[in-house]
């Protein structure tokens, strides 16, 4: 940070620069030193602050977060043995299965690393410790104990946080997105409400300039192309569009939502469902282009632990999943896509050519009054 004490990174850049180390002076000491065959090792949790000039004289190398079967390996053979042993018991006092280690980072935990983890395993260990020393619980815990999914409650007390699952049927209006957090991916749903109205676009959830940006194209795109879904001319200026994110005090930014809010709109629009077990990601253009995103891994990851059996990817990102295949599940079916239109092929039920629609007056819901016929 940059405050009346200094800029530590005007010192960063004269200590890491090679052609300038040689000779750095340090004012404290009053010395010269020469740096140039130091090899400095720095971390950041994200790089978004750091200037440019400064990244300029860097090696960049991106560390992902742990996946959930990382940290249930980490815990099973590090973190458990460890503080098994700190809290005065044996190894065969005491047994985690594995659905309960994956209950507690899922449930309890929100983070890239497992150092929450560990703390909510000590917590589990110390209050089984307890019920060994004292009278009454020492018969009741004369063999292992078996800390079930079912114990949790017990022992952490009401889980802390949720993650996002697969919708249980076809909706109209609601397609399933995908997305990248600094503690790894989740999955989001997109609602689109059409209303009776004057052709006002509303987006609440608290969107980012380039989320607002990819929601407008999005519209754009399916008023330019209203004729593949039989929808009425000017049928936009009859209605209000409600577009929204849920979790409202989270805010959210980027472009790769511009292939789901598409999906959404076109859904809400054309009155076809949105298959329940498809997820997608990718940036849209205004020809309808899907562009490549970033946070793959983790998006990938979310989109199986919700329950997501086919995931719609750009074509672009064919390359990253590559790299990355070995560490997703088998049964994911991956869907690489370069038009919007093969979207909607694969996420629209029955796909909008198979699908016979009908011009949008309404919402689904009772009848409105004549005027809006």
């Amino acid at each position: 940070g940059i405050d009346f004490r200094g800029d530590p990174t005007a010192a960063l850049l004269e200590v890491l620069d090679p052609e300038m180390n040689k000779e750095f002076s340090d004012h404290y000491l009053e010395l010269p030193f020469d740096l140039s065959d130091v090899f400095f090792i720095t971390t950041a949790n994200t790089r978004d602050p750091i200037p440019r000039p400064l990244l300029d004289r860097m090696e960049i190398i991106q560390m992902s977060g742990y996946t959930e079967e990382e940290k249930l390996g980490i815990a099973k053979g590090f973190l458990i043995p460890r503080e098994i042993e700190k809290h005065g018991l044996k190894k065969t006092q005491v047994k985690f299965l594995d659905d309960t280690l994956l209950a507690i980072i899922q449930e309890y935990t929100k983070e890239a690393g497992v150092r929450n983890l560990e703390r909510e395993i000590a917590k589990v260990l110390r209050k089984i410790a307890t019920r060994f020393v004292t009278k009454k619980g020492a018969k009741k815990s004369a063999g292992a104990i078996k800390v079930t999914k079912k114990d949790l409650t017990d022992y952490l007390g009401a889980p802390k946080y949720r993650f996002g699952l697969a919708e249980e049927q076809d909706q109209i209006g609601v397609a399933t997105g995908l997305v990248w957090t600094e503690v790894g991916g989740d999955t989001i749903p997109i609602e689109v409400s059409v209303i009776p109205g004057r052709g006002n676009l509303t987006l609440t959830g608290q969107l980012g300039d380039v989320m607002q940006e990819s929601a407008k194209a999005a519209m754009t795109y399916v008023r330019a192309h209203a004729d593949k879904f039989d929808l009425q001319e000017n049928f936009y200026r009859k209605f209000d569009v409600h577009i929204h994110l849920p979790e409202g005090a989270v805010p959210k930014d980027g472009p790769s939502a511009g292939v789901t809010l598409a999906t959404a709109l076109t859904s809400a629009f054309a009155k076809i469902p949105v298959r329940k077990d498809v997820a997608m990601t990718g940036e849209i253009t205004l020809r309808g282009r899907v562009l490549a995103i970033g946070g793959l891994k983790e998006k990938l990851l979310a989109a199986r632990r919700a329950g997501i059996k086919r995931v719609i990817i750009p074509d672009e990102n064919r390359k990253d999943y590559e790299e990355i295949k070995k560490e997703i599940p088998a049964d994911l079916k991956i869907i690489y896509v370069k038009e919007i239109q093969e979207v909607l092929d694969n996420a629209l039920a029955g796909g909008p050519e198979k699908k016979e629609t009908k011009p949008i007056n309404y919402m689904p819901g009772p009848e409105p009054p004549p005027m809006y016929a």
